[in-house]
């Protein structure tokens, strides 16, 4: 059976980025959100990207047209009852995921595989709503996703080896490098990079160094794109501060626990660019370091 349809649950920035994708690659696409707002802001945010791809030359307006002509949105999940894949990304909250998987497994036909774009639950939390966890798995997004190249595709005790075959190829068909990992909390990337980003919090929260020089010391140092505290704020240090609680929950070690300077700065509403102050200040022409009376 081949993948050709695809259902998205979420239309946020990963759910929009994935959308996006999966049109762009010749996918039907429909994309399911609780309000038309949310459908409304991802698409727009669709749209955006789709239209700087035409102004640089990558895709045509003859290929805009027909990525349009192939995603819908809709309000209701019935609405996403014939598709081959349903991947799923909305909020980081199990009872929410599961409540939509179990509804999902009622309605769809037996050939139809679900996945979730979570980048901290166990897989196999979710499979367990339904009863098809055979044709169940992870497809782990990065953000961007129309610019990130990786998606990690995530085998429970479960997942047959077919569904592993058929979303590795969806992923190919995606322009994408897929890599396996077995399912535990964080997968292979957040599982290496959490510690890190959380030891640059205390090397900072200690006094060892500046946020400017860590960051530095990481990018000259070991050639990284950006420093750890830049990454921080652009991930966003809300949504650090769950997947740390999740994973902290899972394998009960240290280096998992958020600092408490972070949780200090979540009580603040410090979250990053999105927020507009995090680790910097982005309220000026250029990020400056916040001032966090360390």
């Amino acid at each position: 059976m081949t993948i050709e349809k695809i259902g998205v649950l979420g239309c946020g920035l990963m759910g929009a980025g994935i959308a996006q994708v999966c049109a762009q690659a010749g996918f039907e696409t429909v994309v399911r959100e609780i309000d038309q707002k949310f459908i409304d802001k991802g698409f727009a945010l669709i749209e955006k990207n789709v239209n700087r791809a035409v102004e640089k030359g990558k895709i045509s307006e003859k290929d805009k047209d027909a990525i349009w002509n192939r995603l819908k949105g809709t309000l209701e999940l019935d609405d996403l009852r014939d598709c081959d894949l349903i991947i799923e990304a909305v909020v980081e909250n199990l009872e929410v995921k599961n409540e939509m998987f179990t509804a999902l497994d009622k309605i769809c036909p037996e050939g139809t595989i679900l996945a979730s774009n979570t980048s901290s639950l166990t897989i196999m939390a979710m499979a367990a709503s339904t009863n098809r966890p055979d044709r169940f798995c992870g497809l782990h997004f990065f953000n961007p996703v129309p610019v990130m190249k990786l998606v990690e595709v995530v085998k429970t005790i479960a997942t047959s080896q077919e569904t592993i075959n058929r979303c590795s190829e969806f992923c190919k068909r995606l322009g994408k490098k897929a890599i396996l990992a077995k399912d535990n909390s964080g997968f292979i990337v957040n599982r290496l990079l959490i510690p890190y980003l959380l030891d640059a919090i205390r090397v900072l929260e200690q006094g060892i160094a500046t946020t400017e020089d860590i960051d530095t010391g990481m990018k000259l140092g070991l050639n990284y794109p950006m420093g750890p505290l830049t990454l921080l704020d652009f991930v966003g240090l809300d949504t650090t501060h769950s997947i740390a609680n999740i994973m902290f929950e899972e394998y009960h070690e240290q280096r998992f626990a958020p600092p408490p300077l972070l949780k200090k700065m979540v009580l603040a509403g410090y979250y990053g660019r999105k927020s507009g102050k995090g680790f910097y200040d982005y309220s000026g022409e250029k990020p400056v370091p916040s001032d966090l009376g360390i």
